[in-house]
């Protein structure tokens, strides 16, 4: 990237940020006045967390930044009753990292990839998520669902705002490489199949847990989408993902390629409990020890997109 388009995107982004450092310092001023306002109430219960599977029987799905594997390995070895049929061979799941590099980071991911190979996934290593066409495997493939679990730089910036900048870069690199790998098509339908309305009072909890979410083939139109999930707390609240994805910044010069806008279709919570035996890795591999604050609090939330249509964007 040369240096000029490097300062136009700085600063386009960094007045982004601008924009949004104030806007959740008002939601911010106002979440705290609400929770003054409220009393606590002994007799409430908690209402556990509805599951959202993205993800069809049917679907191809290429997963990317997979770390240990262990996203992958969840989907196929032990996936939610809605995807128990499946197949393997459906599934492409990439490591940015080589394959010895991979297995020293990450001493589980050697025998958990050895078992997707049996079962038929497509592992593949090496894969830049913002450089896909670099990926001969992947070329003339095209996918129903693209994710991508808790994207991370890695580049270990102390300064946050310089911090928040690399990541976007990598969220609008996805992004535009993403794009071209998207199956075609009507955009889909996200909106829940209606049922009864029923007052949480009168369901047990073994009702509510088991209310899933499943926005399957069957209701879902044939336009891919892309998954990303973060912590929804600081700092990645801060890297603004949704504006990025629908209002990206203008190419900086002739010669560089439009990045694409993206709709929005829904956001929801990512249950970590609804895929057995999935574990987030860090960037940088196993860190057992590490004493990082960065991330708690907040939920973690999946945001999914699909691309506008032409007609829209002019």
């Amino acid at each position: 990237m040369a240096k000029g388009k490097k300062a136009s995107l700085k600063t386009a982004l960094s007045s982004q940020q601008a924009r949004l450092k104030k806007k959740q310092e008002i939601k911010h001023a106002e979440q705290v006045a609400e929770q003054k306002g409220k009393k606590t109430k002994g007799k409430e219960r908690a209402v556990p967390l509805r599951s959202t599977i993205p993800f069809g029987p049917t679907h191809r799905i290429l997963l990317v930044g997979e770390g240990n594997f262990s996203f992958a390995h969840a989907l196929i070895v032990s996936p939610p009753p809605t995807l128990e049929h499946l197949p393997p061979q459906s599934v492409y799941a990439t490591a940015y990292d080589s394959e010895d590099e991979c297995f020293s980071k990450y001493p589980d991911a050697e025998e958990t990839v050895r078992v997707l190979r049996e079962k038929g996934v497509h592992v593949l290593f090496s894969v830049d998520a913002t450089a896909l066409q670099k990926t001969t495997v992947l070329k003339g493939k095209t996918f129903d669902r693209i994710m991508w679990n808790f994207p991370h730089a890695g580049k270990g910036i102390t300064d946050q705002d310089r911090n928040i900048l690399s990541n976007q870069v990598l969220i609008l690199g996805f992004l535009r490489s993403a794009a071209g790998y998207l199956e075609t098509g009507s955009v889909p339908d996200t909106a829940p199949s209606r049922k009864k309305k029923r007052k949480v009072e009168d369901e047990d909890e073994d009702e509510r847990k088991s209310d899933v979410e499943d926005f399957s083939a069957e209701n879902m139109a044939t336009r891919g989408t892309i998954l990303i999930t973060l912590r929804n707390v600081v700092p990645y609240t801060q890297w603004d993902l949704p504006r990025l994805a629908k209002n990206p910044p203008a190419p900086q010069s002739a010669h560089d390629a439009v990045n694409p806008r993206f709709t929005l279709l829904r956001s929801f919570v990512f249950l970590r409990s609804d895929w057995k035996g999935y574990e987030h890795r860090m960037t940088k591999g196993e860190r057992a020890h590490g004493q990082g604050k960065t991330g708690e609090g907040g939920e973690d939330r999946t945001w999914e997109f699909c691309l506008k249509d032409i007609k829209e964007t002019e």
